[in-house]
């Protein structure tokens, strides 16, 4: 058989050699035409010189305390930014050691890298060849990240080139490396390394130890991939492979890379979730009231757009102490955990939705749950829906010992809820330069679970919370506190109120009638002084809802929210002064430029000597009344309050002051028509006082606070109006010892007093002789 020649002529070695060439030059020139439309932005705009000045990410907003805590986030992503300087060398060692070896020799593009990775592709071994500052230019300028398609991660990779070496000429490798650490994502809604340490270990990113960074870095191969939370062992072996780099690359010494390797995985995990860390329901309210503020005031980025709280990394001051707030939530956990205890057992053996409006009340509640929502996106009927909460299903419930998974119908489930108790609380500096600011707000007892904010946004009836008012206008009009009434039934234009929990005999003066919440005496004096004036006195201390000019207001029918409460009563330590309480103080841009500043109105309601008075009067409810409870946490130091307690025992109140601290607190279920069975237990003694007292007394354990226990001061030149009133009145035998102390509106059974002049200012003297009403009294509605 012939052999076939094989040689090729010096035609065909031209002709190959010609085409070779055209193809080289072919893909040469389509490479450069491909890049050059890219860069014209053929494929997709590439980031201009302003871009690349002002790369745009998702920053989340910081809450930040009056004492420099970071309070909480508003984000979309989790993201803050942090400086070169704040981020540990280890994290800094690890990054390089892992990602980009030669980070600080190359502009962008580490070429060398490329073609080794090329070759180790066609052989099956797949490996990443992008640089840091590429990577940075696609978590920046990549809207859709990494693509799937191979044609267009082709284009992808060469924007990010282009991109990349833009970015190497308009920054340092210090801030490259920064930039990037800052975008990055490490699961859990943690963007950029300060989120992350805060996240994985709850420290600042300075702070992180050299295994702490492996396991962050070796996230970024696969935040999902190596989640040390729901896959330890591969995070560890993730994290040791790190660590043996940062070894070769000469970051750590053999001995300490064997030791640290030899570690087992240690967590501090603490993800960030808006539900959940402290001052929740503040962090709710401020941002709605943020988002008022900027469309009011039509305050915009310099482009024209709406500032984003979710996403522009705003800084936003507040007046919140970190550490009060947390020890009023802690106040709030301790007692109304207890309480509810209480209140459950007061219950035991009866059916607390046995009332009018019961079928109303939970139809009520099923209508507002997520689940009937649901249903009814489903297209189920009424009826239909109405079985399925009738029907046992598997859930998991809230209570005070954490949640519970537990088999109930969800009518139940609407039921248990509506019989547990709520709370709310805010304490804010009533004068000094701080006047006004709140320091601690508890809107609610979970977040999670009851969204409602109770403290500003929630109303209640407020009782005898509001007695002091008409206490207020009364000695405004001249009456003394030791003027003296006949505590018996009256009647004002048809409405004759209940005497409450066994009132006091008469003759009482006013500031006993106050500290024994006695409602006949204070309808008395409203009868004196008139509606319109209480009612008057009322909006301009303060109450923003609404207070009809009727005679019932003096036992406090109006509703009211903690938030004015307080308000409130500051004037009366701050010498009839009411100042706005506020809780924003400023709000900065990224950049540390003031946005908005918040200044507190102020207005002079009572003139100094009157609001002194109603301190006086305040204390007498501590010292000899309904507030005599404080004394059983020690708290002996001057301090003054009021008890409140509505209808059916519906809702308890409580309203300290001190001289540089009012707080308000109360407490009731989600219906009124819910309430204690007793007024022993709803009595705001029982009910709210005991949560300002536990308050107070971990404000004053804190030596860190400036906080004392002096006396309140009285006005420049004295006080002209007499305060003592035992000074003119003869003193009964067993005086205060026979007044219990343990309940609202107290009984007591003194020696009878009797009745003589006094040597008070004008209407100090006289006992009024108007009988009132002497038919028995119908039921008070306070």
């Amino acid at each position: 058989m012939q052999k076939r020649n094989t040689t090729l002529t010096k035609q065909e070695i031209s002709r190959y050699t010609i085409t070779f060439w055209k193809i080289v030059i072919g893909c040469i020139s389509f490479g450069i035409i491909l890049l050059f439309s890219i860069g014209l932005g053929l494929f997709g705009a590439l980031p201009t010189f302003k871009d690349l000045e002002n790369p745009k990410s998702n920053l989340a907003s910081e809450i930040i305390a009056d004492d420099g805590v970071v309070l909480g986030h508003y984000f979309a992503q989790n993201r803050s930014n942090i400086r070169y300087q704040e981020i540990s060398p280890n994290v800094i060692n690890a990054l390089i050691a892992t990602e980009d070896i030669r980070f600080y020799e190359h502009s962008g593009i580490d070429f060398k890298r490329t073609f080794t990775i090329i070759f180790y592709n066609l052989i099956g071994k797949q490996q990443g060849a992008s640089t840091i500052t590429q990577q940075l230019a696609l978590n920046l300028f990549s809207e859709e990240g990494r693509s799937k398609v191979f044609f267009k991660r082709v284009i992808q990779k060469l924007q990010e080139w282009i991109t990349a070496i833009k970015l190497e000429r308009q920054y340092t490798k210090e801030e490259i490396i920064t930039m990037y650490l800052n975008t990055v994502d490490f699961a859990y809604n943690s963007y950029g390394i300060k989120s992350a340490a805060h996240t994985f270990f709850n420290t600042t990113p300075d702070k992180l130890s050299p295994d702490q960074a492996a396991v962050l870095i070796g996230m970024l191969k696969g935040p999902s991939l190596y989640n040390p939370v729901r896959n330890p062992e591969r995070s560890m072996a993730r994290r040791n492979t790190v660590l043996e780099n940062m070894r070769k690359a000469g970051y750590l010494t053999d001995g300490d890379a064997e030791q640290l390797t030899a570690k087992p995985l240690v967590l501090k995990f603490n993800p960030v979730d808006h539900n959940v860390g402290t001052a929740a329901y503040f962090r709710a309210v401020l941002k709605k009231d943020i988002q008022k503020i900027f469309e009011e005031t039509q305050i915009e980025k310099a482009d024209g757009t709406p500032y984003d709280l979710d996403r522009d990394g705003l800084k936003i001051y507040t007046t919140i102490n970190s550490r009060m707030q947390r020890y009023a939530e802690e106040a709030q956990r301790e007692y109304i955990s207890q309480l509810q205890r209480q209140f459950t057992r007061s219950w035991k053996g009866r059916d607390p939705f046995k009332f009018q409006e019961a079928e109303k009340v939970l139809e009520q509640g099923i209508k507002r749950s997520d689940r009937y929502q649901q249903l009814r996106e489903e297209g189920l009927t009424e009826g239909d829906i109405l079985k399925n909460f009738k029907t046992p299903a598997k859930m998991t419930i809230y209570s005070w010992k954490g949640e519970i998974d537990t088999l109930m119908s969800p009518i139940d489930s609407v039921k248990y809820y509506k019989l547990l108790l709520r709370n709310a609380m805010m304490s804010m500096e009533p004068t000094g330069p701080n006047a006004g600011y709140v320091r601690a707000w508890v809107g609610g007892i979970n977040f999670e679970h009851f969204k409602y904010d109770q403290v500003k946004m929630g109303k209640r009836q407020v009782g005898s919370t509001a007695k002091p008012f008409t206490y207020a206008v009364a000695i405004n009009e001249g009456f003394s506190p030791c003027y003296q009434v006949l505590n018996q039934p009256v009647t004002i234009n048809g409405w004759t109120p209940g005497g409450g929990h066994k009132p006091l005999p008469g003759p009482i003066t006013l500031k006993t009638a106050l500290a024994h919440s006695q409602n006949w005496a204070t309808a008395y004096m409203m009868q004196q002084v008139g509606e319109t004036a209480v009612s008057t006195l009322t909006k301009k201390i303060g109450i923003t809802s609404v207070v009809p000019s009727l005679p019932s207001i003096c036992l406090g029918t109006f509703d009211a929210s903690v938030y004015d409460m307080v308000g409130a009563y500051s004037t009366f330590v701050n010498q009839g002064v009411w100042t706005e309480p506020i809780y924003l103080l400023r709000i900065e841009d990224k950049n540390g430029n003031i946005l908005f500043e918040k200044k507190p109105q102020v207005r002079e309601v009572l003139n100094s000597q009157v609001a002194y008075v109603m301190v006086d009067m305040l204390k007498g409810v501590v010292q000899k009344g309904t507030g005599r409870r404080l004394y059983r946490y020690n708290l002996t130091n001057p301090i003054g309050g009021k008890t409140g307690t509505t209808q059916n025992n519906s809702d308890g109140w409580f309203i300290g002051i001190t001289p540089q601290l009012v707080t308000g607190v109360w407490t009731g279920a989600e219906d009124r028509a819910i309430h204690f069975t007793s007024e022993n237990d709803g009595e705001g003694a029982n009910s709210a006082l005991p949560v300002f007292a536990l308050y107070m007394k971990r404000v004053y354990a804190d030596t860190k606070l400036k906080y004392t226990k002096g006396d309140f001061e009285a006005p420049q030149g004295g006080v002209s109006i007499a305060l003592n009133c035992d000074a003119y009145t003869p003193r009964p035998a067993t005086d205060s010892l026979a007044i219990p102390a343990a309940a609202e509106d107290a009984t007591a059974k003194p020696n009878p007093v009797p009745v003589k002049p006094s040597a008070s200012p004008a209407k100090a003297g006289a006992v009024p002789v108007k009988p009132g009403n002497t038919k028995p009294p119908t039921a008070a509605k306070p």
